[in-house]
Parts: C-alpha cells; structure tokens; sequence
C-alpha cells in the first residue's frame, strides 16, 4: 500500500529527498519542509508524480 515518491523543489528544480507514503490515508500530494542546499535554508518541497 505505501508507494515511493520523488520530493521536488519548484524554484530550484532540485529533486533530492525519497519517501514513501500511504495512498489510502494521503490521496493528495505531500508536502514536506526539507532543507535545500543549494539555497541553503529550509524550503517546501512538494511530492512529483
């Protein structure tokens, strides 16, 4: 039931964190607050298809 996902940064195009998560209690895209290092701080990335 749990499916691996790519987490992406929209502004930096940057691609680095996978997880995974349960489609049946999280139908909607996951947005998670990881750190960029490109930008260096904390950004919101946001689960790709």
């Amino acid at each position: 039931m749990r499916n691996n996902i790519i987490l992406e940064h929209k502004e930096s195009g940057e691609r680095l964190y996978l997880t995974s998560k349960n489609k049946r209690n999280t139908p909607d895209r996951l947005s998670l607050r990881k750190y960029s290092p490109k930008l260096r701080k904390h950004v919101i990335f946001t689960e790709t298809k």
